[in-house]
Order: C-alpha cells, then sequence, then structure tokens
C-alpha cells in the first residue's frame, strides 16, 4: 500500500550519471552487440504494478522529469530539463519483486501487455516534454526480456 491507503502503482528508481550504457541486444555470430548510450543525464528505471493505469503516467513523468536532483557547477541542485541532461529510461521488473526464500516473486507487477504498454506511454510522455525543452530523441523504444548489461560512469 501506498501512502493515504492507495494502492502503488509504480515504482521509479532514479541513477544520476556521467555517462550510460546499455546493451539491448546482445552479439550474434557475426552481428555486434547493439548498444544505446547517453552522456551526463539521468538513468530512470521504472516498473508497473497491478492496477496501474495511464492516468498516473503525466504526474510521474513531470515529477522524475523535474526533481532537482543534479548537481551543478556552482554546487546548486537541478532537475535533468535544466542542466540540461540526457535521460536513459530502463523498464525494471525486479523494482516490483519481493524476495521469498531464496527466490524472487513478481506476483504484484502488471502483466508483459500491460506493463510494456504504459512503459510506451510513458516513453512518449518523456519525449514530449522533452521535446518542450528542446531536447532531442535520447532512448531505446523497444525494451526486450532479455538480460540488459548497463554501464554507468557515476561521478
Amino acid at each position: 500500500m501506498a501512502e493515504g491507503g492507495r494502492t502503488l502503482q509504480a515504482r521509479a528508481l532514479l541513477q544520476q550519471c556521467l555517462h550510460a550504457q546499455l546493451q539491448v541486444r546482445p552479439a550474434e555470430g557475426d552481428v555486434a552487440a547493439q548498444w544505446v548510450e547517453i552522456q551526463r543525464g539521468l538513468v530512470i528505471y521504472v516498473c508497473f504494478f497491478k492496477g496501474a493505469d495511464k492516468e498516473l503516467l503525466p504526474k510521474m513523468v513531470n515529477t522524475l522529469l523535474n526533481v532537482k536532483l543534479s548537481e551543478t557547477e556552482n554546487g546548486k541542485h537541478t532537475s535533468v530539463l535544466d542542466l540540461p541532461g540526457d535521460i536513459l529510461i530502463i523498464p525494471q521488473a525486479t523494482l516490483g519483486g519481493k524476495v521469498k526464500g531464496r527466490n524472487m516473486q513478481y506476483h504484484s507487477n502488471s502483466g508483459k501487455e500491460e506493463g510494456l504498454e504504459l512503459y510506451s506511454q510513458f516513453v512518449t510522455l518523456c519525449e514530449k516534454e522533452l521535446a518542450a525543452n528542446n531536447f532531442a530523441a535520447f532512448l531505446d523504444k523497444t525494451p526486450g526480456s532479455h538480460t540488459q548489461l548497463c554501464n554507468l560512469l557515476i561521478g
């Protein structure tokens, strides 16, 4: 349960970075691995729970993109929109998992299709917000079920 007796609909984890790479496709035979990459900015890991709906997304995007988390040269905290900075969004089911013994259970997570639809809408809203702030495209829009390898340079 979330504050005020409401059911938790999503969870996001923010990570500042100076540089981040995410492997979105592993190498296969003669084909090299495919990576997406950002420079200074924010990595957003996101997970949606059962009962989540698209009504939650605008507030979530506004909160995440406007939180004053990044530090400027003069020590003032600012949002990724004010840096300006890059954004990488990664779907992360483990944010909704619960440990039971030595195993993880994901009973609270939304179904795969519902989660993918919410993720896609979340990305679209982020893109619109970034475009309104004169940002370019910033991420890969095709999350897969493969293992993701992420290299972060944190400063």
